[in-house]
């Protein structure tokens, strides 16, 4: 069942790699959508694709990559929609 989620990250998130590291995960695990940081700190993404696929990249979200503080880690879920072709960091 494809599914889609989107989620914000708090804590110690930006300049960690945070964005790098989900994209690879979200390549590795079939899951499109997008990255980006926030001027507030936070870390958005949208992930869409198989259930378990997207719930593997919530986990990893709520772990991060080395050197990331995740302290909250809010997540919303939606209808997917297909837009997404791949999986890409916003800037």
């Amino acid at each position: 069942m494809r599914v889609r989620a989107h989620v914000f990250v708090s804590g110690r998130v930006q300049g960690v790699f945070f964005r790098h590291e989900t994209k690879l995960r979200a390549i590795r695990n079939n899951v499109t959508g997008w990255v980006r940081n926030l001027p507030d700190g936070r870390v958005e993404a949208v992930f869409e694709g198989e259930k378990e696929a997207v719930e593997a990249m919530i986990d990893f979200c709520r772990m991060g990559p080395p050197g990331a503080k995740v302290k909250n880690v809010e997540v919303v879920w939606e209808e997917p929609t297909g837009e997404f072709k791949d999986f890409r960091v916003i800037y």
